[in-house]
């Protein structure tokens, strides 16, 4: 962050930790795709917090506070998000904030996206923004927590480092998150044993939360160092100056604004923009996802000074991110330093970067020099190809599919649909639904939402092919608020009964073998497969009819093995498309763009001759995957002609 001067601060309880027995504000968000935790609104925060008093191993309807989540319910036993049409899951969590910060003033800070709508930024971001905007700070570099821009507060602009393209941002005001008294718990976030409590043992929990135990330990060790010395020369002079942040896991900050005035030895610690000094190692780390990369702290003995610069732990404890930065700039490798190659998270390489960033805290806080060296560019596309060199994949025909009108088509009547796919109960058992959760022996919870003359409140239906059993009228409501396309999904298996169809724009899919081998399939060469959809105006089916929509990043080159499994995925993902299930609008989980085209959950290889995003080869197990994803969305292998 950028600071006009330097401050004098004060520890907080002579050790830099606040009280434990103080509000804080809670603020529930889900983690997308890339390792990003997004928060839900305020109003959802609440209907969260609300329920959570009253069970705290129950389910939360997210549709019963915001209508476009109706498909989301969270399960706070195993802290994840369902969505109920699609069967995707997603880690969510409970973090913590001071009730002096955004959320619990009701700030959101929002960037203008293409369409003209708004965008709010993530809540650590938006929680510094307004801590810079309330200090009436110019502008803020947002370099140091792993993003290129910077804010301008006279312009109300946010301004791309590499690009130079510049966005408008607006400050408004909402419901305050809310907030909760007493000795704060720790954090909800990874799934924990019913009884145990033990984590969660998968290997990225694991690799989290040992990087966290280790740099827990460093930091008390600094801090024994720090306080020590200043307790043993009181005539000393010097400067401690940290920022406020919050802790994902333990749920209290780590440091809160401090400053002492001791010591000989000159100990400058910063958080974020700080200055620092740095007497003979500058140690960069860089990685593929952030352009403008934060680098790692270092620790020099040199003439007795000591510099470490901390951007909060809560740093170290968000899966898929390394955001430990130091205010020094980029610099060479010195002579005799170690380096130590970094992976990216999903990525081939030969150290996971949980396991560097922690072996570079270790060395640097013994007083040994470590450099990260920044990570290999993937290898996006193949080398340059003939049209005359693109064959047909053997036994597709054609080379080419495009939207048919025939695909287009709606209007099913619910209630038909409904009836062809169930049988009514005489005999209804005492059991809840899972779509209103009301007890199957009483009516439904859409009476009086939802008015069918051919449907009654009470009727209850059996799914034909799996069994499971709900109110009629729950079963017409979810048709109502999914694609009215003729299909019904069973909210509990999953199982789809008729055509799954989905809502993908028209648009062009072109495939073709080229003659390339991909990395781990040296034996075969590459099917190509190239999907083409323009920007246009949403219909009825979409969520916002009439109003345009944008289409980043196409046409989009995917990758597949020529050999027997890579042909079977191909005709799926033909058949797929068909059905209009690769794509659909909505907002960017990389971007968060609104009313733009977006995956529809059919994970796709993008990386052609590289594995540094995940989304590249090798990878044993990606056609198994895939495969099973489109037998998710009801294209599966019985699908298939012989």
């Amino acid at each position: 962050m950028a600071r006009p001067g330097s401050g004098m601060l004060v520890p907080v309880n002579g050790l830099g930790y606040p009280p434990q027995n103080l509000a804080r504000v809670v603020v529930w968000e889900w983690m997308n795709e890339h390792g990003r935790w997004r928060p839900y609104s305020a109003a959802v925060c609440h209907h969260i917090e609300n329920v959570l008093k009253g069970d705290a191993r129950g389910s939360v309807v997210l549709g019963q506070v915001d209508g476009q989540l109706s498909p989301y319910i969270i399960d706070l036993q195993s802290m994840h998000q369902f969505r109920q049409d699609t069967g995707t899951m997603r880690p969510v969590q409970r973090n913590f904030y001071e009730p002096s910060s955004a959320p619990g003033k009701g700030v959101v800070w929002e960037w203008e996206n293409d369409n003209g709508s708004w965008t709010p930024y993530d809540m650590e971001i938006c929680v510094t923004i307004q801590n810079a905007y309330e200090k009436q700070h110019p502008w803020l570099d947002l370099t140091s927590l792993g993003f290129c821009y910077l804010i301008d507060f006279n312009s109300m602009s946010q301004t791309n480092r590499q690009s130079q393209r510049k966005r408008r941002l607006r400050r408004r005001m909402d419901l305050a998150y809310p907030l909760i008294m007493g000795s704060i718990p720790k954090s909800q976030s990874w799934p924990v044993g019913a009884s145990s409590g033990q984590p969660c043992s998968c290997q990225q929990c694991i690799l989290v939360n040992s990087t966290r135990a280790a740099s827990n330990a460093i930091l008390a060790s600094q801090r024994r160092k720090l306080y020590g010395g200043t307790a043993g020369n009181p005539g000393a002079a010097g400067t401690l100056t940290v920022v406020r942040q919050s802790n994902t896991f333990a749920g209290t900050s780590l440091w809160s604004p401090t400053s002492a005035s001791s010591g000989t030895n000159n100990n400058n610690i910063s958080v974020g923009g700080g200055q620092a000094k740095v007497e003979q190692v500058q140690l960069p780390l860089s990685t593929a996802n952030f352009p403008c990369s934060p680098v790692m702290p270092s620790l020099s003995s040199a003439h007795g000074h000591h510099a470490l610069t901390i951007n909060g732990q809560n740093n170290l404890n968000r899966p898929g991110t390394q955001r430990i930065s130091m205010g020094t700039a980029r610099g060479a490798i010195p002579p005799g330093v170690p380096a130590l190659p970094v992976k990216n998270l999903t990525g081939s390489g030969p150290v996971h970067p949980a396991l560097a960033g922690m072996t570079g805290i270790l060395m640097c806080a013994a007083g040994l020099p470590v450099c990260l060296t920044r990570a290999p560019k993937p290898i996006l596309h193949p080398p340059p190809i003939n049209k005359s060199d693109m064959k047909p994949v053997p036994g597709i025909n054609g080379m080419r599919r495009k939207t048919k009108k025939k695909h287009l088509r709606r209007g099913k009547n619910p209630e038909d649909v409904v009836r062809r796919y169930t049988e009514k109960i005489k005999v209804v058992p005492d059991e809840d639904c899972t779509i209103c959760m009301e007890r199957l022996v009483m009516s439904s919870g859409y009476e009086g939402v939802l008015q069918h003359k051919g449907i009654k409140p009470e009727l209850v239906g059996k799914l034909g092919k799996c069994g499971h059993m709900y109110h009629l009228l729950c079963l017409v409501a979810m048709y109502n608020n999914g694609n009215k396309d003729g299909s019904l999904q069973c909210p509990t298996c999953k199982t789809i009964y008729g055509e799954k169809t989905g809502t993908q724009p028209p648009g062009k899919m072109e495939y073709h073998v080229i003659p390339h081998c991909l990395p781990g399939y040296p034996d075969s060469k590459t099917i190509r497969i190239v999907y083409d959809i323009p920007a246009g105006i949403q219909t009825n089916e979409h969520p916002n009819p009439g109003k345009k929509f944008s289409a980043r990043g196409f046409p989009r080159h995917c990758y597949l093995p020529d050999n027997e499994k890579g042909r079977k995925v191909l005709k799926l993902l033909i058949m797929a498309w068909d059905r209009r299930l690769i794509f659909t609008i909505g907002t960017s989980s990389t971007t968060g763009e609104s009313d733009t085209v977006v995956w529809n959950e059919i994970h796709h290889k993008t990386e052609f001759g590289s594995n540094l995003t995940g989304h590249g080869y090798p990878d044993p197990n990606y056609l198994d995957n895939v495969l099973t994803e489109l037998s998710a969305q009801g294209v599966g292998e019985d699908n298939l002609k012989d």
